[in-house]
């Protein structure tokens, strides 16, 4: 009878991998296209080698790119429909796979196909259609980060990333605020990206003031899960002498004083973090003969 089951269940899988086939295939063709984007999107948690799948399979990247390729006009003016946008993240969705996965993951940044996403990111439109779209394509470099691979950080500190994820910081929605933040907290994590950012004070600077008026806005409207990232994000820069001078003059006093206790009452990850900025920026503060903390060098 297990062997039975078991034959029943290895036919299945047999039967699931053709269909897989037929939708990569199905991809080529405009006729087909959008249904095998939706059936394939459905599929990329159940199916492991789907990236590798996808990137060798003959026209099915360049078929993925002419969806994103195709909607450009409809970013500006801002015109983008729901069912383009339901469209194209489908597409976005293949293309997380291909990111996420370790086989495919380098070939992905070689082909520089996360450039293609960046007109998305420029985007301020609030509709829904435009929220969507951006959030699963900062779900697509938040898949490239995740892995923390040094050429994931070395590839995206040449490209615009770090404005962009600062602008949609400032403005997005909560959930698009938490994703950019975690995109940029892993930058930070890397020690590259961290001198990166304190390399001129006008980079750090603009991270930091936008960091600070996140936390005014949390201040009102409370995320657990968005503060969490805007502390990590202090705290590495804190390790940076240079900035962590400049923090001395410039954290905001929300996160000295007990504005996020009730938040963070049952966090104690980002209890530590915050206990362990604000001892950083209190050990061998240098000061000059009268006593007034000198500005970073």
């Amino acid at each position: 009878m297990l062997a039975t089951g078991a034959a029943v269940s290895t036919a299945l899988a047999q039967v699931d991998r053709e269909k897989i086939y037929q939708w990569i295939n199905e991809l080529s063709s405009p006729e087909t296209r959008e249904n095998a984007l939706l059936e394939l999107s459905k599929k990329r948690e159940s199916v492991p080698d789907l990236a590798p799948m996808l990137w060798h399979s003959c026209g099915t990247i360049a078929a993925l790119l002419q969806e994103i390729v195709n909607i450009y006009p409809s970013i500006n003016p801002p015109t983008l429909t729901a069912h383009q946008s339901n469209r194209v993240c489908n597409a976005l969705a293949l293309l997380q796979c291909v990111a996420s996965h370790p086989e495919t993951r380098s070939a992905f940044l070689a082909a520089h196909i996360p450039l293609f996403l960046y007109p998305f990111l420029h985007t301020v439109s609030k509709t829904r259609p435009f929220e969507y779209l951006r959030l699963t394509s900062l779900g697509v470099i938040g898949a490239l980060v995740k892995t923390d691979e040094q050429e994931v950080i070395n590839f995206l500190l040449t490209t615009e990333i770090i404005p962009l994820c600062l602008r949609i910081m400032e403005s997005g929605s909560e959930l698009s605020k938490t994703v950019a933040t975690f995109i940029l907290q892993k930058i930070l994590l890397d020690d590259t990206g961290l001198a990166y950012i304190c390399q001129t004070y006008e980079r750090f600077s603009h991270v930091a003031m936008i960091l600070g008026k996140m936390v005014l806005q949390l201040s009102k409207e409370p995320s657990a899960r968005l503060l969490k990232h805007v502390v990590r994000c202090y705290l590495r820069l804190s390790d940076n002498p240079r900035a962590r001078e400049a923090l001395r003059q410039c954290l905001p006093d929300q996160l000295k004083d007990t504005t996020f206790a009730q938040v963070l009452k049952d966090d104690t990850t980002t209890k530590r973090w915050l206990s362990q900025l604000v001892k950083n920026l209190q050990e061998g503060q240098i000061t000059d003969p009268r006593g007034i903390p000198l500005p970073p060098q």
